[in-house]
């Protein structure tokens, strides 16, 4: 009789397991030599998943690898990253990749996510050239200003998207997106709209103008600031705007992640002073933390100093390896006072993420101790988004 076969004991897919094995043996390695070997493996094992579209594959890898071993996660997450980053194709004419250049917005009326016109395009391309990219790098722009929610998802999706855009870049073309294929956007006092681009550029030839002479981070990022936050204004008609240093398509989204928790604080104080007609002066802001099996974020709620009424409130998600341990209440106090908010109340009882039933908004802290809708007068309710940041 034949044995029955057992199972493999980590009950991962035969494809995860390799990707375990070889994350494992980077993350062991002592030297650069052994390093580019693991690598070549990693990176060649990353991209047949990624073009066959196993995310489930890759998430499961990730999964046991957070759970078992810090290093082999990180070194696989960066490795997924990259490679998608570059559609999980090899050139050896051309080196390829993803970015993200992040606007923050906030307004009392809807945050726009439109077509870029002709001439935006062409005037992002030229400052773009001359501020942020190296001499020589090709460029291909995709003509729609994205919102969070029409963003590639997953890993998957951002290699096939990053391969559709590269090969525009390539030929030095922008890339025309149809408006009618991506979902559509969740309304919010403050949020971040993206434009996404590639570039293409000889192999070990520099990619960015801070690569080059004696060009930095800070000056490319003032001057992106000035020149190209003014080609996108225009079209954030009745917006407040903010913008951040274009990076690598991944490494972008995290760096909006991070600047939009103090940037909706800024835009909630703004918004509730000017609805209100108060100085930031005569708010409160309660914060406490929110827990499901772990800390996940904190949540501040917005009253006057008069009143115990939630009228708004903002989530300020952990990000990383953000936990227990990290400084979060002092940054979020540090954001809240160059506001010219000083009254503010710092709760310590465990909150669980609740929701509300009707709407699902968040529920936030109250200088009671409890959580609460946030509810704006009737009177100054017109024109407010339903959900807020």
């Amino acid at each position: 009789m034949k044995r029955a076969r057992f199972g493999r004991r980590s009950g991962l897919p035969r494809e995860a397991e390799e990707l375990l094995r070889l994350a494992g043996g980077l993350a062991e390695s002592h030297s650069r030599a052994e390093d580019a070997f693991w690598e070549q493996k990693l990176a060649d094992a990353v991209d047949e998943l990624l073009q066959a579209g196993q995310e489930d594959s890759l998430n499961a890898a990730l999964d046991h690898l957070y759970a078992s071993s810090t290093q082999g996660y990180e070194e696989l997450a960066d490795m997924l990253e990259s490679r998608a980053e570059c559609g999980a194709e090899r050139r050896t004419d051309s080196n390829v990749l993803l970015l993200a250049a992040p606007l923050l917005a906030w307004s009392r009326f809807s945050i726009p996510s439109s077509t870029l016109p002709a001439t935006v395009l062409a005037n992002l391309r030229v400052h773009l050239s001359a501020h942020v990219l190296a001499d020589g790098v090709k460029l291909a722009v995709a003509d729609a200003l994205f919102s969070p929610d029409q963003l590639p998802q997953g890993y998957c999706e951002t290699a096939r998207f990053a391969a559709e855009l590269g090969a525009c870049a390539l030929r030095n073309q922008d890339l025309q997106v149809d408006q009618e294929t991506l979902p559509e956007t969740s309304r919010f006092l403050s949020d971040v709209r993206y434009v996404l681009f590639a570039i293409a550029a000889r192999p070990g030839a520099p990619l960015f103008s801070w690569q080059e002479g004696d060009g930095t981070r800070d000056v490319a990022a003032a001057q992106w600031r000035t020149q190209g936050g003014a080609c996108l204004t225009p079209l954030l008609a009745g917006c407040a705007t903010e913008t951040v240093l274009p990076d690598a398509f991944f490494a972008g989204c995290r760096e909006a992640d991070s600047a939009s928790r103090p940037y909706s604080v800024r835009a909630s104080v703004a918004f509730l002073s000017t609805t209100l007609d108060l100085p930031p002066n005569k708010l409160r802001a309660v914060v406490a933390p929110f827990h499901d099996r772990q800390l996940e974020e904190y949540r501040i709620g917005f009253t006057t100093t008069d009143s115990n009424n939630v009228l708004h409130g903002v989530v300020w998600p952990l990000l990383g390896a953000e936990d227990d341990s990290a400084d979060v209440p002092a940054q979020i106090d540090a954001a809240l006072r160059e506001c010219g908010i000083s009254e503010i109340l710092q709760l310590d009882q465990r909150f669980p993420l609740e929701y509300c039933d009707d709407c699902g908004a968040p529920m936030y802290p109250s200088p009671d101790g409890e959580v609460a809708h946030a509810e704006l007068p009737e009177d100054k309710a017109e024109q407010v988004p339903k959900h807020l940041h």
